[in-house]
């Protein structure tokens, strides 16, 4: 699999011939691999130019911009060289037939409550007390097959989330990093900042795998498709946003890797430092690349890997091939 490039410092993306470097304000180089690097996240200001963009494109590289609070604000997403007319076909005919979208979207919340399960299951069984969040959980699983409208499997999501999220205070024990409730833009809390920073990172870790398929992201099935620019990655987040970011949060903050330290308030809330920012994508990309065995196919798969096939099982699902299974972790 391909790397992302992260950037943080301030400077200019060049082009020179055949290869990219970025150079910071300091007259520091970094050389970009192109071939193998998948996509570049940008968190500093930076200045780029037309050849720079063209040649992304001639790479497929996909460009992800954040802004100085590491809210995702956009990205420069090249020609889509697998755009498939029959495939987008299909994906509007599963969204337009409300029948076959609640197939997908019950799907998506199933896998998304079942892998929230396994976290809780996993802490249970090394001495924290969550028996109360799993069995609230448990209990909220069966309707998620009886709803018809897709407005209410998302409040039954977010009930289970509401659950899920009181249970952190327990996992990770620590007074400086209580939940206290989710929080958005600005997060009130140091919790919810890393919470909301991690899941942005995984919005654009889906589109850019989506990018690799011939599926369109702009149809989504579990959030609504309207004049949002992208919803199939979000719906794709929910399954691994347990598995991968909140683990990822409870990694950092048990070893004492991100500290309130790490935290500043400013106008719009609590920042985290560049410093933290490094430290959660530096452990991020280990977690994507941590294999586990694949029951079906039979061999060793990065979660990066799991990305992109739980991708591919909804290409066949929209085709008819194969119905659609979400990704549960077995650890």
């Amino acid at each position: 699999m391909k790397k992302t490039f992260y950037i943080f410092s301030s400077g200019e993306f060049r082009r020179k011939d055949n290869t990219l470097y970025f150079e910071t304000e300091q007259g520091e180089r970094r050389f970009i691999p192109v071939e193998d690097t998948a996509e570049i996240m940008v968190f500093g200001e930076v200045a780029i130019n037309k050849k720079f963009l063209e040649f992304l494109s001639q790479k497929e590289i996909v460009l992800h911009y954040f802004n100085h609070n590491g809210y995702y604000m956009g990205s420069f997403y090249p020609r889509e060289h697998l755009n498939s007319g029959y495939m987008t076909l299909k994906q509007a005919e599963h969204y337009l037939d409300l029948e076959k979208r609640l197939t997908i979207a019950r799907l998506l919340v199933e896998g998304a409550a079942k892998n929230i399960l396994r976290v809780l299951k996993y802490y249970n069984a090394r001495g924290k007390q969550v028996e109360e969040q799993i069995e609230s959980i448990q209990k909220l699983l069966p309707a998620v097959g009886e709803c018809n409208e897709t407005a209410a499997l998302m409040a039954i999501e977010g009930n289970m989330r509401e659950h899920y999220y009181r249970a952190f205070d327990e996992i990770i024990g620590l007074p400086d990093f209580i939940f206290e409730a989710r929080s958005r833009r600005p997060p009130k809390n140091y919790l919810n900042t890393l919470i909301s920073f991690g899941n942005s990172l995984l919005y654009t870790i889906c589109l850019s795998e989506i990018y690799r398929t011939h599926l369109d992201p702009r149809i989504g099935y579990l959030h609504t498709t309207n004049f949002r620019r992208f919803t199939l990655n979000l719906d794709l987040a929910e399954i691994f946003k347990p598995v991968i970011v909140d683990r990822v949060i409870f990694t950092l903050l048990g070893r004492k890797m991100i500290t309130v330290d790490d935290f500043e308030r400013g106008t719009e809330g609590i920042l985290m430092k560049d410093k933290a920012k490094r430290s959660f994508v530096e452990q991020l990309e280990e977690k994507l690349k941590t294999t586990i065995s694949h029951r079906e196919i039979g061999r060793p798969v990065s979660y990066r890997r799991l990305i992109r096939l739980e991708l591919y099982k909804l290409e066949k699902h929209l085709m008819g091939e194969k119905k659609y299974e979400p990704f549960v972790a077995t650890w």
